[in-house]
């Protein structure tokens, strides 16, 4: 049995916290479903309160680390080394329809004196299965209490690949298609389930082969990045050397498969 450190018992206890009224609000989304109104904000308000909660208890345990939150935006901490990364839902269309699939994500970035800086721990929850994934940087990367790795395959012909799909509103929907269009040649199968935390999470345990999206945001990927990384994987951007930290375009596989799909998502 895996043990986790302090720092990330911490942020588990969070996700689980937050996550007790999620279940309970996640009940109630099906009934809702059948409402003219719809569950629109009532999901808001779940989004809301669920980012509240993880800001008190993060920011109770580690004093002074800054705060990067989808619904929130950035708040500056006096401790300008360390700096929480959440999404309080990731997944929110999902559960908007009563689907179970979605997640609590957060990760913990640590800036170095030069202005770099790197993710140190992540934790992304899908309490709906109770599948906690959990990583510390230079010490693996574990679901519940099992070490978790990336697939071994090399054929792009046998690969599952995860992906994301712009909405209404969003940028990028031609090139999304060219993306399809150019893997879809080359792989067994192509899944678009709607987290990309989850979607990481996943690479990382080996039931996706690779993920790529483009148009994300940092609390999209940053506990993710993490993951895959720390269980043997690669994550890159698909074109230039640019940070995948800023979550614009990633590319996530096992060391075979990541430059053959980097070279058919930068043809398209």
């Amino acid at each position: 049995m895996a043990l986790a450190s302090a720092l990330l018992q911490v942020m588990m206890d969070a996700v689980r916290k937050t996550a007790r009224p999620i279940l309970r609000d996640f009940g109630e989304v099906s009934n809702l479903q059948m409402s003219r109104k719809g569950p629109g904000d009532f999901v808001t308000a779940a989004d809301l309160k669920a980012e509240q909660t993880l800001f008190e208890l993060l920011t109770k345990a580690r004093p002074g680390y800054g705060f990067l939150g989808e619904e929130r935006g950035m708040i500056e901490g006096t401790d300008k080394s360390h700096r929480w990364i959440v999404d309080p839902i990731d997944g929110t269309t999902n559960f908007m329809h009563a689907m179970p699939h979605f997640a609590i994500t957060v990760a913990l970035e640590r800036f170095a004196p030069d202005g770099g800086s790197e993710i140190v721990a992540g934790v992304t929850y899908n309490p709906v299965m109770n599948e906690m994934f959990w990583a510390e940087k230079g010490k693996g990367s574990y679901l519940n209490d099992g070490r978790i790795r990336v697939a071994g395959r090399k054929d792009l012909s046998e690969s599952l690949i995860a992906t994301g799909l712009p909405f209404i509103g969003k940028t990028g929907h031609a090139q999304a298609i060219k993306d399809i269009h150019a893997v879809g040649q080359r792989v067994a199968g192509i899944r678009r389930l709607g987290s990309a935390a989850l979607d990481f999470a996943w690479v990382a345990c080996g039931r996706y082969d690779a993920y790529y999206e483009r148009n994300l945001q940092p609390w999209d990927v940053a506990a993710g990045l993490l993951f895959v990384t720390e269980a043997g994987g690669i994550v890159t951007t698909i074109d230039a050397d640019g940070d995948p930290k800023a979550g614009k375009q990633i590319l996530a596989a096992n060391p075979e498969l990541h430059p053959q799909l980097r070279k058919v998502l930068q043809g398209a």
